[in-house]
């Protein structure tokens, strides 16, 4: 393997691991439905706003959420919306390998 070609895998794997983590997948797959303020997604965790303003940050520099301030409230969105898509895939692998458990059980 070349370097570009694993600078360019680095760079990938990046994104992925700034995913990996139940809180930040929960961000993002609420994310995908539609943008939410800090408050809400605070709300959704069950963490205190500090955690999860650092899942934000995590997010937000590795370059997979967008955020804009209004009034006193922060606003955070997918920057790649179609990214809810990957939630679909890892869907479909589980339900795929829960098929193949279930086949090899009988």
């Amino acid at each position: 393997m070349n370097r570009d070609r694993l600078a360019q895998l680095n760079v990938k794997a990046k994104v992925l691991k700034a995913m990996a983590h139940p809180s930040r997948l929960c961000i993002v797959e609420e994310l995908a439905r539609r943008e939410r303020c800090v408050c809400e997604l605070t709300a959704m965790i069950g963490a205190d706003m500090s955690t999860v303003s650092k899942h934000l940050s995590v997010l937000k520099q590795a370059g997979i959420v967008a955020d804009e301030k209004r009034g006193a409230l922060v606003y955070y969105r997918l920057r790649v919306p179609c990214l809810g898509k990957l939630f679909d895939t890892v869907d479909s692998v589980l339900e795929c390998s829960a098929r193949e458990l279930a086949q090899a059980a009988k």
